[in-house]
């Protein structure tokens, strides 16, 4: 119950006077129970009345920061720490309630600790945004409580602020540490190189390990020590990564749509390029041509695809992959590694985006990145019960061989092809483009 600004009466001290109730009841038994029941009235009154004058005689009884990492990360669970300083000289109980975005829905963010004299605590919760944008975090509220807890002070921490949730930079940054770890990491293949394809680099003493077919002949009978080339991927090729937005990219899957798996996957995907070397682009289309921004190896290109991936939103329409055709033509002039994300959900739809395919491919290397559907999957694997099982079940299994016969037609055809789930998007597009630079294909 709330007396005045920043005062509440707790259920403890209800019940005490419940409990002084029942004795001034017991009073007309016996009068010695009025004077114990006036006396334990004094009492609770004396004692709220104590409590309330600790509570209440410093003006900024508590301090309280909001610590976490701007902007979020979407689809990861980023974490959030509440720093709490007691600035009184005795211990109080205090619970912590922080408003939490309300896209995230979390409506029983509350601590409940022991906060020691002016000593610091902090508490931490984490949070797995799931749509992109500004989420906006409301101010921190701190009830404290001291002695018997009869009474309640209500301090408010002004901290409300806003955050943006931008395509996952914490898988960005783990699949570079992935991608350039020296020993081999879960995930990512180290890929052997074939042939010498690559860009000549240097020449070097001989190391053991060396491929003696690098041997330099004519700098080891000059030095009269054995020398080899040294040779280094080929850099600055152009690497555009093309973002389908139709309607059949907003399945979701773990509360994300399969754009913004794709979103997430293009940035930790681009960034590789860009640390290899290579020029990263991006071009979205749906209905008509999206976001166009061209390959480029600037420090600012990650931050400006970053940037364009953040806007991006699902358009509600079939994709027309004749006006990608058309927008590839005209925006990108030279030959150039194109990851194409859409999600092709049969062999009908194939057939009538194949024609634009192979052309696009006859310009570029072509790379159609698509999607298992991982719930028909595990339908597949199921043990029928009943009839209807096993009518859903076949469908199932039909439905998960169309997907492979639409990834071998692609690959008859000459183009390069990724079939994946959602959660292994990233490492799969990783892989694919670490293979065609080690098989020189770009």
């Amino acid at each position: 119950m709330r007396i005045f600004s920043g005062l509440f009466l707790s259920y403890r001290f209800f019940i005490a006077l419940i409990i002084v109730a029942f004795v001034f009841v017991y009073g007309f038994v016996s009068p010695i129970f009025f004077v114990v029941g006036q006396g334990l009235l004094v009492l609770v009154l004396s004692i709220l009345s104590l409590e309330i004058f600790i509570l209440f005689g410093k003006k900024k009884p508590v301090k309280a920061t909001r610590n976490l990492v701007n902007p979020l990360s979407l689809g990861d669970q980023n974490k959030i720490e509440i720093v709490v300083q007691n600035n009184y000289n005795f211990s109080v109980s205090a619970i912590i309630y922080d408003n939490a975005p309300v896209q995230l829905q979390l409506r029983d963010l509350s601590f409940s600790d022991t906060l020691l004299p002016n000593k610091i605590k902090s508490f931490t919760y984490k949070i797995r945004p799931t749509e992109r944008g500004e989420y906006k975090f409301s101010d921190i509220f701190i009830y404290v409580s001291t002695l018997t807890h009869f009474a309640q002070r209500k301090v408010i921490v002004k901290s409300a602020e806003k955050v943006a949730t931008y395509p996952s930079i914490i898988q960005m940054k783990q699949y570079e540490l992935k991608v350039f770890a020296k020993t081999a990491m879960s995930g990512i293949k180290k890929i052997r190189r074939l042939g010498h394809n690559n860009e000549f680099e240097q020449i070097k003493n001989y190391v053991q390990g060396d491929d003696f077919r690098t041997v330099n002949w004519k700098a080891t009978s000059r030095r009269n020590e054995l020398m080899v080339n040294q040779y280094q991927d080929e850099r600055a090729q152009h690497i555009y990564s093309i973002i389908d937005k139709s309607r059949s990219m907003r399945m979701p899957f773990d509360e994300l749509t399969l754009l913004d798996y794709a979103i997430n996957s293009t940035l930790a995907f681009s960034n590789i390029c860009l640390r290899k070397g290579d020029r990263a682009g991006l071009m979205t289309f749906s209905d008509k041509l999206g976001s166009k921004l061209a390959a480029e190896r600037s420090g600012k290109q990650l931050q400006r695809i970053m940037e364009l991936l953040y806007k991006q939103k699902t358009r509600y329409l079939e994709g027309n992959y004749e006006i990608l055709f058309h927008g590839i033509r005209n925006h990108i002039k030279g030959r150039s590694l194109l990851m194409l994300y859409t999600n092709i959900e049969s062999e009908y739809a194939l057939k009538r985006i194949l024609p634009l395919l192979k052309r696009i491919n006859q310009l570029h290397v072509l790379c159609v990145i698509f999607f298992e559907n991982t719930e028909v999957a595990k339908a597949a694997q199921m043990e029928p019960v009943y009839v209807r099982d096993i009518y859903f079940k076949t469908f199932a299994e039909k439905y998960g061989m169309d997907k492979k016969k639409i990834a071998l037609e692609l690959r008859k055809n000459g183009i390069q092809t990724v079939l994946t789930t959602p959660e292994k998007l990233t490492v799969d597009t990783i892989n694919k483009y670490l293979e065609l630079k080690a098989r020189g294909v770009i």
